[in-house]
């Protein structure tokens, strides 16, 4: 198993733990934690994707990531503010 698939792995992971974390309630999907996870999985998966790329799951990763950027702005407006 490559790198980049070792990486995508560990990126699908990071999701599934904020999905499961907001799931269960102990993670809130709209603030920082959550969304960083989610963030970070999704940015690693499109890494592993620019190997072995795969249209439809980089269209999903790459806007699962812009999603997850747009929460974090929204979050550090409101703490501007």
């Amino acid at each position: 198993m490559s790198l980049p698939d070792l990486l995508g792995i560990f990126g699908v992971l990071l999701i599934l733990v904020a999905y499961a974390g907001a799931t269960a309630g102990r993670l809130d999907p709209k603030q920082w934690p959550a969304l960083c996870l989610n963030l970070i999985g999704a940015l690693l998966i499109l890494w592993s994707l620019s190997v072995d790329f795969n249209l439809s799951a980089a269209l999903m990763e790459g806007a699962w990531a812009l999603v997850a950027v747009a929460g974090l702005v929204r979050l550090a407006l409101r703490r501007q503010a």
